[in-house]
């Protein structure tokens, strides 16, 4: 898997309060956050899914999944726009929104299934903190509430409503859904937060 270790010193930029560090030297925790708004039973429609990415809680990225429209967003989408680093994280991005909807229409708790309209929200992130361990997982529910979260670190489920704990006994016993799970935050996304945190340094 894909990943480079942030060089060790502390990232320092007057426009983010959470990037300057304590007065040890010690950087603070970055994160990276891909939160998927999708209406699975509207894929006819343009805006059937929608995709937002923040670093430490600051918007870079909106993605429309239906025109494959993307606005880079903030100082840091602008100094992104047009890398390979971007270019690859759109793609992925898109292949991941594919592949969230096929999993998640074959596998919704009862009670979701039959909603309509039906609005689910995935949130993808990965954590790198001050003593360089990189975290990341999946949290998986609708636009109100979490039924079911994935430790990516530890490959580890939990379920948050009763209803999703089918769905959960499925996936954690599927080696595919688990590993395009894991390599998707803690590979990939660990990847694209130290790219986008070195343009933060030259910046």
């Amino acid at each position: 898997i894909a990943g480079r270790h942030l060089p060790g010193k502390v990232l320092c930029r007057p426009i983010c309060a959470e990037c300057r560090g304590d007065r040890t030297g010690h950087t603070d925790t970055h994160s990276l956050w891909y939160t998927f708004t999708i209406a699975p039973k509207s894929r006819h429609q343009p805006q059937w899914c929608t995709v937002q990415g923040q670093v430490d809680k600051m918007t870079f990225l909106h993605y429309n999944c239906g025109n494959k429209a993307t606005e880079p967003f903030g100082t840091l989408g602008q100094a992104i726009h047009g890398t390979n680093t971007w270019r690859e994280q759109i793609e992925t991005v898109h292949y991941m929104a594919e592949e969230l909807t096929k999993k998640l229409l074959a596998n919704l708790p009862e009670a979701f299934a039959t909603s309509d309209p039906l609005f689910l929200q995935v949130k993808m992130s990965c954590q790198h903190k001050a003593n360089g361990h990189t975290t990341g997982s999946w949290d998986f529910g609708s636009t109100e509430e979490t039924f079911l979260t994935f430790d990516a670190e530890n490959r580890t489920w939990k379920v948050h409503y009763a209803g999703a704990k089918q769905m959960k006994e499925k996936w954690e016993h599927d080696p595919d859904v688990n590993q395009f799970f894991y390599i998707t935050s803690m590979g990939d996304c660990k990847s694209w937060l130290t790219n986008f945190l070195m343009h933060w340094e030259k910046m």
